[in-house]
């Protein structure tokens, strides 16, 4: 789970935004690669190396995957081991670097934030500076120093000075010993500098934009851009501050519309874009993408070795605009087509089915918590319920999460009373209680799937079918991600996602970086349903290992109610 975890909202309406639960802070489109293996590596040591090999060749997303399952493997190593000790404080060290690198590349192929951030004159950048420092320090859930904040800045600019994307755009005349002459004066003369007030920090940051100019000839919104983005994404793995476009995609995303052709792809090396998840009544849809797929040409370009984010800035486009895409069927059948984009509606019910209609065994898979979907669950509960459904199996995997309080509205379909989630946080309006309100509640048994990929809003779903005895959770456990972001729109179009609350469970657990496990554990498989005959959809499910064991348990609660 750790080596996906880097992949990966009571819509509260605050003064300054709304309160979200999701790993995911862009819709459809995953920024992670598949999962990592290292069986080949034998130590630490071996793991450090491969990983640096990949940060040499600018492949720091591969980079991550490696070092996040090498410390998963060996972080528990005997400390009596003092070299293995010592590579895995390197480890954690190279995951850090890379995690920085990664993030200075998204910057860099993301045309927003060169056009509305880059472009920024220096007084303007630092004035947002002020303002997004402050947010942090009044509303993050623990106290942010502005030491901590400017030193994170000045580690990321560091960075910076070292990376292809940032050099090739600022710093491609520049001499390398110029160069390491500025990132030397970072080190002797700001790294981890006290600072006691935001307008400290100002004076601080305009002093390193005045060094990086009068060297460097570096502009003053460059400088900014990593203060501001290096301060935020060190908070934590879910506060980042979000340029115009990513922004942009999030709101989307509450609201269940977007533009665009309607996919959810992860980047493979060398194989292209497999598509994770293709949208009902979506342009891809329509054109015949499907679950399992790979996009290896977008507009007549190979994207065979493209990340996800570099794929992805080929694939927007304004609504009635055209991409053609070259894509493999799981066979390696070459295929082409062209796909307008348009308004994509985002559905939060993707499947209901009858799985088995002589028991009334009924299915519905369920992919995100937004606005839509109470009445959405309503209506699949509602056909189920006149087909003769008796029990239910409730598919969460690979569900990222959403809106808080559409989590705490579907539970309330199934739990007549008692508290279904609490959140705590620094002040008093992120500290709510969500009770059951006994109100149109289902009785019928119940089997939760979820898998590592389920988290946020879903693991508020099984915390409370756990405590509660509601029903079985079936799968593998949960991502662990247990806490909850405030979206606040910030200057030039930019957001600030800042975890402001953690959640816990009705018995007031909190399973925060180690998931919740399921009553029955199924061992890894991939779910790509790619049928679209009733027949063939069937057919898949049937063979689903999840589905099969939510079968068995709701078979034999069935047979105890009717005394067969």
């Amino acid at each position: 789970m750790r080596g996906r975890r880097f992949m990966r909202r009571a819509l509260i309406e605050l003064v300054f935004g709304v309160l979200w639960v999701s790993t995911l802070s862009a819709p459809l489109v995953c920024s992670g690669e598949d999962s990592f293996d290292i069986s080949e590596l034998a130590t630490a040591g071996e793991a450090l190396d491969a990983g640096e090999e990949r940060e040499d060749d600018h492949r720091y997303g591969e980079a991550i995957q490696l070092y996040e399952a090498a410390l998963d493997r060996w972080k528990d190593q005997e400390k009596s081991d003092r070299e293995q000790t010592s590579a895995v404080r390197d480890l954690i060290y190279a995951l850090r670097r890379s995690r920085v690198h990664f993030a200075i590349d998204r910057r860099y192929t993301d045309t927003s934030f060169e056009k509305r951030l880059l472009s920024l004159r220096r007084g303007e950048a630092l004035n947002m500076l002020d303002e997004v420092l402050s947010r942090v320090q009044l509303d993050y859930f623990t106290p942010i120093s502005a030491t901590r904040f400017i030193a994170h800045g000045t580690e990321s600019l560091y960075m910076a000075l070292g990376n292809h994307r940032f050099v090739l755009e600022h710093l491609d005349s520049v001499r390398q010993d110029d160069i390491d002459r500025v990132k030397g004066t970072l080190i002797r003369d700001y790294w981890n500098r006290p600072i006691a007030s935001r307008l400290e920090a100002r004076t601080v940051v305009t002093d390193v934009c005045d060094l990086a100019y009068q060297q460097l000839g570096l502009s003053g919104s460059a400088v900014v851009m990593e203060y501001l983005f290096g301060g935020c994404s060190a908070l934590d793995e879910y506060s980042h501050l979000l340029t115009p476009d990513r922004y942009n995609d999030l709101t989307g995303s509450i609201q269940g519309e977007f533009v665009g052709i309607g996919i959810e792809m992860v980047a493979q090396s060398g194989r292209g874009m497999k598509l994770v998840r293709v949208l009902m009544d979506s342009p891809a849809e329509e054109g015949g993408l499907k679950p399992g797929d790979y996009i290896v040409m977008i507009d007549g370009k190979d994207c065979r070795d493209y990340s996800t984010d570099e794929a992805a800035q080929l694939l927007r486009g304004v609504s009635g605009s055209r991409v053609r895409l070259g894509f493999l069927d799981p066979s390696g059948r070459s295929h082409e087509n062209d796909f307008r984009r348009r308004a994509v509606h985002v559905r939060s019910i993707t499947r209901t089915v009858m799985l088995d209609e002589s028991r009334g065994i009924g299915y519905i898979r369920q992919s995100g918590f937004q606005h839509s979907t109470p009445q959405e669950l309503d209506d699949a509960l509602a056909r189920l319920e006149q087909d003769g459904m008796k029990a239910l199996v409730w598919d969460l995997r690979g569900n990222p999460g959403g809106l808080l309080d559409t989590a705490a509205k579907v539970l309330d379909r199934f739990i007549r009373d008692g508290v279904l989630v609490t959140t705590r946080g620094r002040s008093l309006d992120q500290n709510q209680t969500f009770q059951a309100r006994t109100w149109n509640t289902r009785n019928y048994p119940l089997v939760l799937l979820v898998d590592e990929d389920s988290a946020s809003a879903s693991e508020i779903v099984a915390g409370a079918i756990a405590d509660h005895e509601r029903g079985a959770i079936v799968g593998r456990t949960t991502y662990g991600k247990w806490s909850v972001q405030s979206i606040m729109h910030m200057p030039r179009g930019t957001g600030l996602k800042l975890t402001t609350a953690k959640f816990y469970s009705p018995s007031d657990k909190n399973y925060s970086g180690v998931g919740l496990d399921p009553d029955v554990s199924v061992r890894p498989h991939e779910t790509l349903y790619r049928g679209q005959r009733p027949e063939d959809v069937s057919r898949e499910m049937l063979s689903d290992p999840d589905v099969a064991q939510a079968l068995r348990i709701l078979g034999k609660r069935l047979a105890r109610s009717t005394g067969s």
